[in-house]
């Protein structure tokens, strides 16, 4: 299987919430790492050619990389979306439906810190330029620990508010934190959703699963080698594998504080 990094970024900032600072890059780092993709010969596609790819498509080229964005940071739209557009570069962002406010207004609110996020004016001009709109549920919850439910809830109304917002359908989703389980995966389908992203830190594959799609975590430490070992197919496992013990120990473990009503860890 040829290894494909999926990357996702979270917020681009030089001054980010304390909160979210350990998944920020800044815009230096940013932009050399999109030098390092260039230098390092690979081809930015769609996430939805991915996709297509996984599912028999045309072939991806020979050494492939996909460009995530998630949770809806104000930031894309002033310091990532420049650099994609003078690039030509296509890229997915995973919004965060409750984080959005009308543009002067209030969101409805999420369990994401405060920070400066993204308004509805925002993401449609995003989407009128062709990047690709995602969803990232409604309140950015740990899904797997979730009532069935509230499960709906999230994947129906963030799709519904996406689509209310764009005029169009999307079918790109993302789980938050990457945790997903199979019962999520099959509501995800059921809902609407055509593919989603995990994260595992692991590389994809035209052999992923496209309901959880591997992805690499860019962090604030992330190395200049670690980064460079990307790129070149070096550093991590590749999808599609099972589920780790230790995956599944974690995920029993947090579903056991969310009945309990104890706050759930990361």
């Amino acid at each position: 299987m040829t290894a494909v990094p999926v990357l996702v970024y979270h917020s681009v900032s030089d001054s980010p919430s304390e909160w979210i600072a350990p998944f920020t890059v800044s815009p230096r780092a940013f932009t050399e790492q999109l030098d390092r993709i260039t230098d390092a010969g690979l081809t930015v596609v769609s996430l939805r050619r991915l996709v297509s790819a996984i599912r028999g498509g045309p072939a991806l080229p020979a050494r492939a990389a996909v460009l995530t964005f998630d949770d809806g940071f104000a930031d894309f739209y002033w310091t990532v979306a420049p650099q994609l557009q003078a690039r030509e570069l296509p890229a997915t962002l995973f919004v965060t439906t409750g984080a959005v406010h009308p543009p002067g207004g209030a969101p409805s609110g999420s369990l994401l810190g405060p920070a400066d996020m993204l308004n509805w004016r925002q993401i449609a001009g995003l989407d009128a330029v062709g990047i690709e709109i995602g969803g990232h549920s409604v309140t950015h919850p740990q899904m797997d620990t979730l009532t069935s439910r509230a499960l709906c809830v999230e994947l129906e109304l963030c799709k519904r508010e996406l689509e209310e917002a764009l005029g169009h359908s999307v079918s790109s989703f993302a789980y938050p934190h990457g945790y997903s389980s199979p019962a999520v995966r099959r509501k995800v389908l059921r809902t609407g959703w055509d593919c989603a992203c995990g994260v595992a830190n692991a590389f994809s594959s035209t052999s992923d699963d496209t309901l959880r799609l591997a992805r690499l975590t860019v962090r604030a430490d992330t190395s200049p080698a670690t980064f460079q070992g990307w790129l070149e197919g070096r550093g991590a496992p590749v999808a599609p594998f099972p589920d780790r013990w230790s995956t599944l120990g974690w995920r029993a473990y947090r579903r056991l504080r969310a009945r309990l009503g104890l706050p759930l860890p990361r």
